[in-house]
């Protein structure tokens, strides 16, 4: 089937769909129907500064979705995935009791009793099987509140779709869960052909069998939607026929389900009215309300949710996905509406779509800001509002209008987004409410940032423009670096162009754009893409501030640790590292653990760290990480040194010696990749080399190491070739 032709807005619209629907539903998730019309009424809008929480979170809805469909991309984009590649796939992504899921314990959290199952060594769909696992833990709502992707690759395929779905959703479940997934899924995918709800209900229908409870659930909803108008008696039906209390565990498929098919019908094709009825209808408000605005969103594209009020600007496409591969935590709507595209699009045999030579922030979907936001607000304020608008674009239709007033007296106006953690607040925040935001900067010393800006031909005063970021220092709190300014009179353009100094090692948290101008009084630039590239130039250790502080006795905040992704067993000890004399004590108590840094597009690039094994197993360092079981190493024991290839978690050896380490020694370790081939010296001295036949890693970012035991590391250097 050919792909539509407005297939990349419409995945676009159901990608926001979702995330506003999951930041609406999410501040009150678990309420009844009773609590929420007492304490918040009708939810017409965001209520999270009624509840005094974020709007923009770490969810399982959201990180389990843009993850979990990446089993695709990494198996070859193959309409032959099997639901073993996709467990694979969790295990790689996943780092235990900390990313994506709900870690509730065996036998209560259905994801997590999956996910126990894979560890050790049950391969999907055992894994979510009723045999193992009962009906009840089997047949709970997760597998449909990570399906949206898999509808999303498939356009106008729903039998695809919902076998994806069936597929993936057997990783984790069974029973009537696979059902409710897959009648989500195929209506998601024949909603970019189909705009009519009834006709999307029964090509879903079609593809689960008719005995089935949701098959039943279903028709009952739709011949209680065509008897009685109101939807708040309509909703007591649900209640009392298919309520909690007719199915055990903590969230049921098929309540949950129930109200999603419910609000599509009372909704009336309305984006505000359904996610309206299906977060005051209570239960799991977040996931329903996620799975309504999606499908809504790929059904009636960009228009629904422009139609009624703003819900994007307080998102500016915003979302978090942490996970092992820490690099592609901090992402938006836009990011992850191409990724999708173009796994689509290979299943299809196109060509991937790169807008603008795939610059990270590109603009070329309407409404897009990619978190571009203001820094400030109000009058005094240099820029007043950002927008995106069509124009001004070299290669692409569509650029970031940077509007502003009053640039004279000193005064600058400055729009920026987030490469990393936002805040040290935000992250305790999410550390307290059990979904950890796990990241690592996207951007560092030593790469090279380049921005395409145009000033308006109604600019009268020429304006000042350049770029900057922000990076934390050694109280948690911002410095920030600028790049030279070049001045744009009307109607021109430069391309600014920045080699990233060095932060000494702190995190760079935003990256941005000031204006600025003795004259400037009113107008707009429009920033036509913003990226980077090239690999870091680094040293990774304790900042000196941070060590004069140890040495004192103070302990404080530490955002510089948080770049690390912690996959080690033995939780919290990189957290514990301004109590030890070495910048990095890896500790991992069985099989092995990973700390990790660096995003996928690192390529060709040396790492080195300074590695004493105090008492393991083995230990090293990875190159091209790409997750928990996904990567190169240099592996050293007392007996030999390994360059290895780790593919689900299984190692194969590319090159061997007979020569190890001694315990209480430190070794200068150092492991070079350069196209296909690896290079390891230890203490000046090239040992092994070697090359993988494969070629299965082209990129990916670096891992410190341990095996059952303890070593320590002075530093971590990362250098370009």
């Amino acid at each position: 089937m050919a792909i539509p032709t407005d297939y990349l807005e419409r995945v676009y619209a159901g990608v926001l769909g979702k995330i506003i629907g999951v930041y609406l539903g999410r501040p009150f998730e678990g309420w009844s129907y009773e609590k929420i019309t007492e304490h918040l009424g009708d939810i017409n809008y965001y209520v999270h500064e009624k509840l005094n929480v974020p709007l923009v979170v770490t969810d399982d809805d959201i990180s389990g979705t843009f993850t979990f469909i990446r089993a695709l991309e990494n198996y070859g984009c193959t309409r032959d995935i099997t639901p073993a590649q996709i467990g694979h796939t969790w295990l790689n992504y996943i780092i235990e009791g900390q990313t994506i899921l709900w870690w509730g314990g065996m036998g209560n959290s259905t994801e997590h009793t999956a996910y126990l199952r894979l560890k050790s060594g049950i391969e999907a769909p055992n894994s979510g099987s009723m045999g193992l696992n009962g009906k009840v833990v089997a047949e709970q709502i997760g597998s449909q509140i990570f399906i949206d992707g898999w509808g999303m690759v498939a356009p106008g395929d729903p039998e695809l779709a919902a076998d994806f779905a069936r597929r993936a959703a057997s990783v984790s479940h069974d029973g009537e869960a696979i059902y409710g997934a897959q009648v989500i899924a195929a209506m998601e995918a024949q909603a970019f052909v189909e705009r009519d709800l009834n006709k999307l209900l029964d090509t879903a229908l079609a593809l689960i069998p008719v005995e089935s409870v949701i098959a039943k659930m279903i028709n009952d909803i739709r011949e209680w939607h065509a008897k009685e108008p109101d939807w708040r008696i309509a909703r007591r039906l649900i209640a009392d026929h298919y309520g909690y209390e007719k199915y055990g565990g903590n969230c049921h498929m098929i309540p949950n389900h129930g109200l999603i098919v419910f609000s599509l019908l009372y909704g009336n094709d309305d984006f505000q009215k359904s996610l309206m009825i299906v977060n005051t209808s209570g239960w799991d408000t977040d996931c329903n309300s996620g799975n309504v605005g999606c499908l809504l969103g790929i059904k009636n594209g960009l228009a629904t949710i422009n139609a009624g009020p703003d819900w994007r600007s307080p998102v500016a496409d915003r979302l978090y996905l942490p996970t092992a591969d820490g690099g592609r935590s901090i992402s938006d709507a836009v990011i992850e509406t191409y990724q999708l595209v173009n796994m689509g699009r290979v299943l299809q045999g196109q060509a991937p779509l790169k807008p603008k030579n795939g610059a990270r922030f590109h603009f070329d979907l309407p409404g897009s800001v990619q978190g571009f936001m203001l820094e400030n607000s109000g009058p005094e304020c240099g820029v007043v509002r950002v927008e995106n608008i069509e124009g001004f674009s070299e290669s692409g239709s569509r650029s970031l209008a940077v509007h502003y007033q009053g640039l004279a007296m000193g005064c600058v106006g400055r729009v920026e987004t987030p490469t990393f953690i936002p805040s040290s607040e935000l992250a305790r925040y999410f550390d307290e409410r059990g979904y950890r935001l796990l990241a690592s900067p996207t951007l560092y010393s030593g790469q090279t940032v380049r921005a395409r800006v145009v000033a308006s031909a109604t600019n009268h005063d020429s304006v000042q423009v350049n770029l900057y970021i922000k990076h934390y220092n050694e109280t948690d709190e911002f410095t920030e670096l600028y790049s030279d300014p070049v001045t744009l009179i009307s109607n021109q353009s430069a391309v600014l162009t920045w080699f990233i100094p060095q932060t000494r090692g702190y995190p760079i948290a935003f990256v941005g754009l000031q204006l600025q101008g003795e004259k400037a009084q009113q107008g707009m630039v429009a920033l036509d893409y913003l990226t980077w590239d090239g690999e870091p130039d680094i040293l990774l250790d304790r900042p000196y501030e941070r060590e004069q502080n140890r040495l004192n006795g103070i302990m404080g905040p530490s955002l510089w640790k948080k770049a690390w992704i912690d996959g080690l067993d033995s939780r919290d000890r990189i957290s514990e590292l301004d109590l030890w004399p070495e910048s990095y004590r890896l500790i991992q108590n069985k099989g092995r653990g990973l700390i990790m840094q660096g995003t996928r597009e690192w390529a060709d690039y040396q790492v080195t760290a300074r590695l004493t094994p105090h008492m393991c197993l083995a230990g090293g360092i990875g190159v091209r990480v790409q997750g928990m079981a996904r990567y190169y190493a240099l592996l050293i024991d007392q007996n030999k040194m390994q360059i290895v290839r780790t593919f689900e978690g299984k190692d194969t050896v590319l090159a061997e010696i007979a020569d190890g380490w001694q315990w209480g020694c430190a070794y200068e370790v150092n492991l070079r990749v350069q196209g296909n081939s690896l290079v390891a010296t230890i203490n000046g001295q090239e040992l092994l080399t070697a090359e993988d036949p494969a070629r299965l890693y082209s990129s990916g970012g670096i891992a410190l190491i341990t095996e059952v035991g303890r070593i320590g590391c002075d530093h971590v250097k990362i250098h370009p070739l």
